[in-house]
């Protein structure tokens, strides 16, 4: 199985690249990951509602989600689940024989209605409010303790 992680805006602070970079390096051990990084929309100026931007982010999102994949999007009225649980759902798919599955981070106004549709799945990595650039470092550290999960690894409890 692969992992794609498909998001708004490059990571502005070095702190979250660095640790995005770390567990990245981790996660790609035990199997592939492509990040795919676009660019924040900035068309409409100061005028643009969240809206625009929203819906033009979500359309340059759905056509980078890679054919086939198994779509999770990250979304605060997404599913909550402990680290075992998201570890118990990747593993359904690597024994199901999943060829990828595509993660989602929308751009700071979040996901459209027509994009939450087209996902398999909506998943909320908190019940608090977090930028989408440390939602990607958090996300990063969850699939790699998942992966210490599946592997009966000691990460998970240290």
């Amino acid at each position: 199985m692969k992992l794609t992680i498909l998001c708004v805006g490059k990571l502005s602070l070095p702190f979250l690249k660095e640790g995005r970079d770390e567990y990245h390096q981790r996660l790609k051990r035990y199997l592939p990951v492509d990040e795919i990084e676009l660019k924040e929309e900035k068309r409409g100026g100061k005028k643009a509602t969240p809206d625009f931007v929203r819906n033009h982010e979500a359309e340059a999102l759905m056509a980078r989600i890679p054919p086939g994949s198994h779509v999770i999007g990250l979304d605060e009225k997404g599913h909550r689940l402990s680290s075992k649980k998201l570890a118990a759902s990747l593993e359904k798919h690597m024994n199901q024989g999943t060829g990828n599955v595509c993660l989602i981070i929308g751009g700071a106004y979040g996901l459209t209605d027509t994009l939450r549709q087209r996902c398999d799945s909506l998943l909320s990595l908190s019940d608090m409010t977090m930028t989408h650039q440390m939602a990607r470092m958090f996300l990063y550290e969850q699939l790699y303790r998942a992966m210490t999960i599946i592997r009966r690894e000691p990460y998970h409890n240290s």
